[in-house]
């Protein structure tokens, strides 16, 4: 499990320290899901894939979840990538990934193939529809395709590891999409250059044309102040689902610490970052980044308090007021 560990440490130190704090069986499967998911993550992002190749990979992709393809195509045809891109390693270990996949609890593999693979054929939809978003509605097609579902993933998983969360199930369902729309919005707010230039843009074309910008004038120089109101009712829109997300979290069992704090962590984070972005022009021509101070403080005092509901609450309010 080590040496997963590791390649997740590669692609993201964030979320590793949410993994590991976990109980071992969903530490090694929530850990498996997500390398799994960074591999379409990858054919879907390379920003030197052809579209019609990425769909072909994402296709094959699910092809190999569903244990129709050998994984070794895979890896043969991303043969000419850099390896020393983490996005790309990954990728080209995806044959270890599927072995660890066949020695889960075949319920875990279950939940694991079908919400990657639904995750992965959305991707590649995606890719087909093409680098704008019409409208509100489309964005939350999207993000619902590659983070709603990863949030219906970790109620499978923690349905199948806790009884009492078993229960609450039909509850909690609707509750982890919202808490995988809060994380999503928060990163499309935060990479909206990067995704500029690599050619997509997330924002709704119809809250761009309400401030009568198009999506290259949203990045010019001289609309900042246009641009900014674009910005603020996307982080309106992130505060929603966030506010559902920190339900979804109080909707665990208290003895239920370590679940609870694997959630809060990077919703917390998402609170931070986003109130960071408000009225930010940084955010249009760079990214908003949090500290390391920020990311320590938030780990200790949730760790200590967590457990209270009404703390959680208290702490989401204070953290929007401070970082605003």
């Amino acid at each position: 499990m080590n040496q997963y560990i590791e390649m997740l440490q590669m692609v993201s130190r964030t979320f590793t320290l949410s993994i590991e704090k976990l109980p071992a069986i969903l530490r090694d499967s929530i850990a498996l899901a997500y390398l799994l998911l960074r591999v379409s993550d990858c054919l879907e992002d390379h920003d030197v894939i052809e579209v019609d190749r990425k769909i072909h990979l994402l296709e094959l992709w699910d092809e190999i979840l569903a244990g129709q393809q050998p994984v070794g195509d895979l890896i043969q045809a991303v043969n000419d990538l850099d390896a020393t891109d983490p996005e790309v390693y990954v990728v080209k270990h995806a044959d270890g990934l599927i072995d660890f996949l066949h020695t889960m609890p075949v319920d875990i593999q279950n939940f694991i193939v079908e919400r990657v693979a639904r995750t992965t054929l959305g991707m590649a939809r995606w890719q087909q529809h093409g680098p704008f978003v019409e409208n509100e509605a489309a964005m939350d097609d999207y993000m619902h395709q590659v983070a709603g579902r990863v949030g219906y993933l970790l109620t499978d998983l923690f349905a199948w590891y806790s009884p009492v969360i078993r229960q609450r199930k039909d509850e909690l369902m609707p509750l982890s999409r919202e808490y995988g729309l809060a994380l999503q919005t928060v990163n499309i707010i935060r990479g909206l250059r990067k995704d500029y230039e690599r050619g997509w843009v997330f924002v709704p074309e119809t809250y761009m044309q309400e401030v009568g910008l198009t999506r290259d004038q949203f990045f010019a120089p001289g609309n900042e102040d246009k641009a900014l109101q674009v910005v603020n009712r996307l982080a309106d829109k992130a505060e929603t689902h966030l506010r559902h997300g920190l339900e979804y979290i109080a909707a665990f069992p208290i003895h239920q610490h370590r679940i609870r704090l694997a959630c809060m962590w990077p919703l917390f984070f998402a609170v931070k970052t986003l109130s960071m972005s408000r009225n930010n022009i940084n955010v249009l021509v760079g990214e908003v980044k949090m500290t390391r101070q920020d990311v320590s403080a938030i780990m200790k005092k949730t760790a200590v308090m967590g457990w209270s509901n009404r703390w959680l609450t208290h702490y989401y309010e204070h953290i929007n007021h401070v970082a605003s």
